[in-house]
């Protein structure tokens, strides 16, 4: 194969078509089985067909049904009920399911926690923004108890009730920032980091700062002042991004593990 030359004088081999294999039958019908769950506006909880049932709906074998409903599974989209009047049952959408796969492709590309938290520096400002712009009567109730389990978390010495009450500040303004993608998005990123970093956290000294902050983020999002909330939450991220390098500066290059 003749090289084909780069800026600066280095040769490299020309790449070849990127090779995509084909879809597999069990793929489609899994792709359909989730095209029907939206069609129908299913909830979840909701009873799905059965195998039987699938078999002749969408013209395949047993085999590909069930090996669809894995794939389902496997993706925390689909429940599996054992026993007599079980089935395939509709799952909630989950950010750690969506967290587990997307950790997976994280570490094939070889993406570190530097990467990762850098993401979240630019995600979380964001929804902070959009929550101030959509706020409305239950986004109010819902900040106010994050900021209040925050405040309580400091009282006991427990890192873990901390650490509870600190994130699900963070799962708050993602939930209420009203953006579906960044909701499962930008809480992935936060389990995937969570589940790594767990005992990385304020020293009991500035975990006041951490609830003052919260509670100052909040208040922005209350008022409706999208980019007062936006620029506080991109200092918050920005002060625990420094605060995490200086005590642990061996975590930024490491690479994110499937989990």
């Amino acid at each position: 194969m003749e090289s084909v030359a780069r800026p600066g004088g280095q040769p490299s081999q020309e790449e070849p078509a990127r090779y995509r294999r084909p879809e597999k039958i069990a793929e489609a019908v899994a792709r359909d089985i989730v095209q029907d769950i939206v069609n129908r506006n299913l909830e979840p909880g909701a009873m799905l067909p059965s195998e039987v049932e699938m078999v002749e709906r969408y013209s395949v074998g047993r085999a590909s049904v069930r090996e669809a409903l894995r794939i389902l599974e496997v993706q925390g989209l689909v429940v599996i009920r054992p026993g007599r009047g079980g089935g395939p049952m509709v799952a909630a959408t989950d950010a750690r399911d969506f967290a587990r796969t997307a950790s997976l492709h994280f570490q094939a590309a070889r993406a570190t926690f530097r990467e990762l938290i850098e993401a979240r520096l630019v995600l979380e400002p964001i929804m902070a923004g959009l929550a101030a712009k959509r706020r409305d009567p239950a986004t109010v109730e819902a900040l106010k108890a994050a900021v209040d389990l925050t405040r309580e978390a400091i009282v006991g010495s427990e890192s873990d009730s901390y650490i509870r009450g600190a994130t699900a500040f963070h799962d708050v303004v993602a939930g209420v920032s009203g953006n579906r993608i960044l909701d499962l998005v930008g809480k992935s990123l936060k389990i995937i980091y969570a589940d790594r970093v767990v005992r990385y956290v304020y020293p009991p000294s500035h975990r006041h700062m951490v609830a003052d902050s919260h509670e100052e983020i909040a208040e922005a999002i209350i008022k409706g002042r999208a980019k007062i909330a936006e620029e506080l939450m991109r200092e918050h991220m920005i002060d625990y991004t420094a605060q995490l390098e200086q005590r642990f500066p061996e975590l930024f290059g490491e690479v994110v593990a499937w989990r």
